[in-house]
């Protein structure tokens, strides 16, 4: 493995799967205290835990405004987002989160 890719491997990040006119497809790795960049969802979207654990969900401000609980295995819907929030996905545990995030683009 190069160390670009040790880097990356240590890093909270999304990962592109899939994507055509109905859907994109990523996977997110979110490490611990790690968060991802703050982000909007337009969609609908399914989440897949392949890995599960508890993330909150914050504001640009750092604050808790929902906390989710996923177990490995199960999948799960999430609606769109209020017009105008952005927020980013903190895994406050001590092992990674790793889920498949299906968004519709209908």
């Amino acid at each position: 493995m190069t160390v670009g890719a040790l880097q990356q491997a240590a890093q909270t990040r999304r990962e592109p799967q899939f994507e055509n006119d109905q859907v994109v497809v990523w996977k997110s790795v979110i490490l611990p205290n790690q968060p991802l960049m703050l982000h909007h969802h337009d969609h609908g979207r399914t989440i897949v835990a392949l890995k599960g654990g508890t993330l909150d969900v914050v504001n640009g401000k750092g604050e808790t405004m929902k906390r989710m609980t996923w177990e490995s295995g199960k999948a799960y819907w999430l609606d769109v987002d209020p017009p105008g929030e952005q927020h980013a996905d903190l895994n406050r545990g001590t092992t990674p989160v790793e889920v498949i995030v299906v968004e519709m683009r209908k």
